[in-house]
């Protein structure tokens, strides 16, 4: 795998493969994002040992995977602790990917492993590098303060999808739209980034009629370390992605008592599939929660290919039904590529950014700096020939409803206003200043040097 947008941690990881002292490496996060491509990628010139976890057994496999290594092992008792001591000297890098199988397996392994980086490895140069899938069993039994193996790692990486604005690397010869349309299904995960080749709906339309598509299984397969019943928080994935982000809309879109969804949203969000936001003008706590997605595949999958899992299964499920309904799915992507692109740009000066409401009033965006007089309203509008003014005026009249808190209770309102294109652009508004970005400005200012 070739790393696009993942040069700063090569250069970091790197330098601690090169050190002449131990060095024990946390790398963990959701799967399919890329790290056990990552782990080996900078293994690769070292001598190392690649040992992949499974559900039982993991001792004798362990052993048998070293013996292919260093064969002299054989001739050693199939111990932790024996095995580590004796290849502190035989290899440079010993890779155990999805640790917490090891964990499930015998919670006695964090004592062993604290005992081998404790005693065995402080006067060896071995790179110890563990990688998990789970969120959950990671943070709890690997880096949670109660833990044996709390503090005991040099380095704890939490692998997150590539930005937005990273695409291109991925996608040199593919337009903006087309990049936007990509990051809606794959978001920034590597694996799925690189299945697409060619033409994105083409090769979409191939998978669906392959019997071997990868989409029928693929939720399943992430969610399953977490879950044993994932029936239930389905349902609630599935709510969300329809737009359902209160407890009470969530409760009633899958018929549950709204007592009971606390703790699946909880759960949800500790192995963060979901995440809470509160409008970016309240303060913390707040009682104005809704619930979102945390990743674009995950609403692709639930808006657009869950209720036609039959249709995919049967290979009848047309690639025109999910064009169909993508424009106007894509609104809310766009919301995030459009506030991606104010972070890169760096034009426009704020510290906190993100979505705002009211009542029943939303504005897409809001950037402001709690020690600033100035703030920005953003709308975003996944359409062609858009008419600035009009989007404008809206906002206007929604500002009068946003309440600041600290020194700059009344703010300098600045309007930017994203869209395909424009029917009209306007650079002012009641003295107020007022931006437009189509997909062609947006494309030169991400781009520009590329």
């Amino acid at each position: 795998m070739e790393f696009k947008d993942r040069n700063r941690e090569v250069q970091d990881l790197s330098r601690k493969i090169s050190s002449k002292q131990k060095q024990v490496i946390i790398i963990y996060g959701r799967r399919r994002i890329g790290k056990t491509a990552l782990a080996l990628h900078i293994a690769k010139d070292e001598k190392y040992i690649y040992y992949l976890a499974r559900e039982t057994q993991n001792l004798d496999k362990f052993y048998n995977m070293c013996a292919k290594k260093v064969p002299e092992i054989l001739d050693l008792k199939k111990d932790y602790q024996i095995l580590f001591k004796y290849l502190r000297n035989k290899v440079n890098v010993i890779i155990i990917d999805e640790f917490q199988n090891l964990i499930l397996e015998d919670k006695e392994i964090l004592s062993i492993f604290q005992y081998i980086i404790d005693i065995l490895l402080p006067d060896s140069s071995l790179k110890l590098i563990l990688l998990g899938s789970s969120i959950s069993l990671m943070t709890k039994n690997v880096l949670d303060h109660s833990s044996p193996l709390y503090a005991r790692n040099d380095v704890s990486l939490k692998l997150t999808p590539i930005k937005f604005y990273d695409l291109k690397a991925f996608f040199p010869n593919k337009s903006l739209e087309e990049i936007i349309e990509i990051y809606g299904f794959a978001d920034g995960i590597p694996y799925y980034l690189n299945m697409i080749k060619g033409n994105f709906w083409e090769w979409l339309s191939t998978e669906f009629k392959s019997t071997t598509s990868f989409l029928k299984d693929e939720i399943d397969f992430i969610i399953r370390y977490e879950f044993k019943n994932a029936r239930r928080y389905k349902q609630i994935l599935e709510a969300i992605a329809f737009g359902k982000t209160t407890p009470n809309a969530i409760a009633n879109y899958i018929n549950l008592n709204t007592t009971q969804i606390s703790k699946y949203l909880s759960q949800l969000i500790e192995i963060e599939f979901i995440h809470r936001e509160i409008p970016i003008t309240d303060k913390i706590p707040s009682r104005n929660g809704r619930y979102f997605l945390r990743d674009n595949f995950l609403s692709f999958w639930f808006r657009l290919i869950y209720n036609n899992l039959s249709s995919l299964e049967e290979g009848i499920l047309s690639i025109d039904e999910i064009k169909l309904n993508y424009s106007n799915y894509l609104g809310h992507i766009f919301e995030n590529v459009a506030k991606q692109f104010l972070i890169k740009i760096d034009a426009f000066k704020f510290s906190k950014i993100g979505r705002w409401w009211w009542k029943d009033h939303e504005i897409d965006l809001v950037a402001f700096s709690p020690t600033s007089k100035n703030a920005y309203l953003i709308e975003c509008k996944w359409k062609e020939k858009v008419n600035a003014k009009q989007i404008v005026m809206l906002l206007a009249n929604k500002s009068q409803l946003i309440r600041y808190s600290g020194k700059y209770k009344q703010k300098d309102h600045t309007y930017i206003v994203f869209a395909k294109t424009f029917s009209q652009k306007i650079i002012e508004f009641n003295g107020r200043e007022v931006y437009c970005f189509d997909l062609k400005d947006m494309e030169e200012k991400l781009w520009e040097k590329i």
